[in-house]
């Protein structure tokens, strides 16, 4: 199937629930539809302009306020999972995510266990007695365990980890950056726990929840969007993804596509065919603030190609070697990206302060049609997302703030 690069661009927007933003219905249940279509949402701390699920959410549900994803959470609706990095999943999809690799692999991870196993008998001791505890519960303790920089690991860590890979444990709750563990069988309901799914079904299951999330990747692994999951050629040891790949395709739940003016094959669901043929174009003319970790960011490649974006998440840069900014969030408009924005949150003085704003070349504010308004609506969608009052513009930036000037 050949697509022209206008349809898919409308498909992605479409499929994104961004055609408008912020459409999907309000409260928990419109959250779990966004879960649904896109099995996953990478989870990040980072909380400086909104946690990134709570923005990715934030751009699709009418009106979002981040305590309905942390109820879901709470009521074991959704659970934490390694799904292309740390993210929210579905708790009727955690048999699907028993096999897991963890940071360093299962051989790591068992080693851990057996190199600290008095530790690990009094840790799971303790949490079967006293319920959810987190490592700072126990005294630290050395271990023969290396961590990423070849120094002995905290052993209490090394186990908590390698239980919650072995599934043994799972995290019951954050304070913070500050996780709780407790046994799995309390945190989840017993039909999910009795459920077992082949391993090999697992990693195709996982190998379709890229492509349910992103809806167009290729096969070339898209930034490490693969990697997770398997090495691209099979070895003795593991299965590789092109063998996943094809495997998916053959069974019909992948369709192969080709867009115009992008090298390389593409993949659709196969029961998004419909959708891609029809490819309807943005109900109305609306503003998104997308998460620096959203899906639809993750194929810088397609990005380029097909929007003419250039994305680089520069949060792990030096300040210097920043074009943009720490935390910054590409603007989407109808379903193009149009610009970039730079937002932070102060709860203590209840504003969202911007310190940048970038827009790409050819791009005036000002002469695109409907823009203006769409972009105030969104600003008001963010300042009622953040809990604040009102915006306040770095000095350089007082076009913008004449133009945008917002009230919650």
């Amino acid at each position: 199937m050949k697509i022209a690069a206008d349809a898919a661009r409308s498909f992605l927007f479409t499929h994104h629930f961004l055609a408008p933003a912020r459409s999907v219905e309000a409260g928990p249940d419109g959250v779990l539809e966004v879960f649904r279509r896109f099995g996953s949402i990478q989870f990040d701390p980072i909380a400086v302009a909104g946690r990134n699920h709570d923005l990715v959410l934030h751009a699709r549900v009418a009106g979002y306020e981040p305590a309905w994803c942390d109820a879901l959470y709470q009521r074991r609706e959704i659970f934490e999972a390694t799904n292309k990095a740390l993210s929210y999943v579905p708790t009727s999809e955690f048999p699907w995510f028993r096999h897991v690799w963890g940071r360093k692999g299962p051989r790591f991870h068992a080693a851990a266990l057996a190199d600290n196993a008095d530790v690990a008998e009094r840790v799971l001791e303790r949490i079967r007695a006293e319920g959810p505890l987190s490592s700072s519960d126990f005294e630290r303790e050395t271990s023969p365990t290396k961590d990423w920089f070849g120094m002995p690991e905290n052993a209490v860590r090394a186990v908590l980890e390698a239980y919650t890979v072995t599934g043994v444990i799972g995290l019951a709750r954050r304070d913070g950056n500050r996780r709780y563990y407790d046994l799995l069988e309390r945190l989840l309901p017993a039909e999910v726990l009795a459920q077992k799914v082949p391993e090999r079904e697992q990693l195709r299951h996982k190998m379709l929840s890229r492509y349910r999330a992103h809806g167009l990747l290729g096969a070339g692994g898209a930034g490490g969007t693969f990697d997770r999951i398997a090495p691209p050629k099979s070895t003795g040891e593991r299965t590789g993804r092109d063998e996943l790949r094809r495997e998916l395709v053959e069974s019909g739940a992948l369709a192969t596509v080709e867009v115009e003016g992008v090298r390389g094959k593409r993949f659709v669901l196969a029961e998004e065919l419909p959708l891609l043929e029809a490819a309807p174009g943005p109900a109305s003319p609306s503003v998104a603030f997308i998460a620096p970790f959203d899906a639809l960011l993750w194929d810088t490649a397609l990005l380029a190609s097909l929007f003419d974006f250039e994305y680089v998440w520069e949060g792990f840069f030096k300040p210097a070697k920043r074009r943009w900014g720490y935390y910054v969030l590409p603007i989407s408009f109808g379903d193009r990206f149009v610009g970039r924005i730079e937002p932070r949150i102060d709860r203590d003085r209840r504003c969202v302060e911007v310190l940048g704003a970038w827009w790409e070349d050819g791009f005036a504010p000002r002469r695109a049609d409907g823009f203006v308004d769409a972009m105030r609506d969104a600003l008001r969608a963010y300042l009622r997302f953040a809990g604040a009052d009102r915006v306040d513009w770095a000095p350089h930036l007082r076009t913008e703030k004449r133009l945008f000037l917002a009230e919650p």
